[in-house]
């Protein structure tokens, strides 16, 4: 059988595999057909989680510092990146533009990720502002972009989306293209390239936000075809595993808040950004606590666009039209660190989601 490194053993050999960069795994997939299959194995990234040689990247929608085109409905419109943030490196990176879109993104498009893979889901197409069924996945073996199978009903803007992290994605709510909000809800199945339907919620949430933690994938506030805007204080819960929603839960949210910058932590918080500060409740429910107050530097368009391990990333600026910058916020220490953006990385932040490569 041929070694993995000629004249090293291959439990030797795959302890130097494992430390090699994710940014470099497209390099050494390309070595040989050993190495491929190495690199495709479940048991490698067994090996690399549990050595603790993964990495933890937040990806984010982010706006371009200068676009080269701008959609036709609005010439002031920003196109949109997927940008990469390692917060232990402290280094930014771009992933390749989409393939069907070369001058941004999908406009209010959703990602999450699923193992090493990061998906993107609907979104309206820059350039006509057509709402888009598209799906993208992005694989950081192959550094490439594939299509997925395209999101099935109706064309749907501003739902909730949120994956489990491995290798599901789910999609909730929204509205379709008669502005009528949707109770109806998805899952993608990424492995198998196939979506499959879910039962529906009890109530229509439209600009809805989905979170998802430990089984359960949380629907926050939204609201109602005939409320156009007023947003309700409820949430809904599905279980995954017993495929069905619960009870509708009062008190998510204040009267009328918006739950865009809501994020799920791994402590089973909730976090959010409300009136300068950072603020979290319990995944349970409960009130809202102040956890700390957001630097005065990223004030301004704030978005809470994830949570990795003990750490909370807040993209903002310190005022309107002004470069945006990162902070990151220690929950334990409670204390703020800069995200420190290197030039062409201080655009706005719609969502954000963290993947273990």
């Amino acid at each position: 059988m041929m070694e993995l490194i000629p004249g090293l053993p291959d439990e030797m050999a795959r302890e130097c595999l494992i430390r090699v960069p994710y940014r470099s795994f497209s390099t050494i997939k390309s070595v040989s057909k050993h190495w491929r299959d190495e690199l495709l194995s479940p048991e490698f990234h067994h090996l690399r989680r549990s050595s603790d040689l993964t990495r933890t990247v937040i990806a984010l929608t982010q706006s371009e510092p200068n676009p080269l085109s701008a959609p036709a409905k609005s010439a002031a419109t920003p196109s949109y990146r997927i940008s990469l943030y390692d917060h232990l490196a402290r280094a930014w990176d771009a992933l390749p533009p989409l393939p069907a879109f070369p001058d941004g993104l999908p406009l209010f498009c959703q990602i999450a990720a699923a193992r090493r893979r990061l998906v993107v889901v609907g979104g309206w197409n820059p350039a006509n502002w057509v709402p888009s069924d598209s799906v993208f996945v992005f694989d950081f073996l192959s550094w490439a972009w594939r299509a997925g199978a395209r999101m099935p009903g109706p064309r749907r803007s501003f739902f909730a989306c949120a994956s489990d992290g491995e290798n599901t994605v789910f999609v909730a709510g929204g509205h379709d293209s008669d502005k009528n909000a949707l109770r109806s809800a998805l899952a993608y199945d990424v492995d198998a390239d196939e979506w499959a339907g879910l039962p529906d919620m009890a109530a229509e949430r439209d600009e809805c936000k989905g979170v998802y933690w430990r089984g359960e994938f949380r629907v926050i506030g939204g609201y109602r075809t005939e409320r156009q805007g007023r947003f309700e204080r409820t949430e809904e819960v599905f279980d995954v595993e017993k495929r069905r929603w619960g009870a509708v839960m009062d008190g998510a949210l204040d009267e009328g808040a918006c739950p865009r910058t809501c994020v799920a932590g791994d402590d089973g918080r909730v976090y959010r950004c409300l009136g300068g500060k950072v603020v979290a409740r319990a995944r349970e429910g409960g009130c809202w606590g102040e956890v700390a107050e957001i630097p005065e530097e990223a004030r301004v368009g704030t978005c809470a666009v994830a949570v990795t391990g003990r750490r909370v990333l807040v993209v903002g600026a310190a005022r309107h039209g002004g470069a945006h910058v990162g902070c990151l916020l220690d929950l334990e220490r409670r204390r703020w660190a800069a995200a420190e953006a290197k030039e062409g990385f201080e655009g706005s932040a719609q969502v954000g989601c963290c993947l273990e490569i």
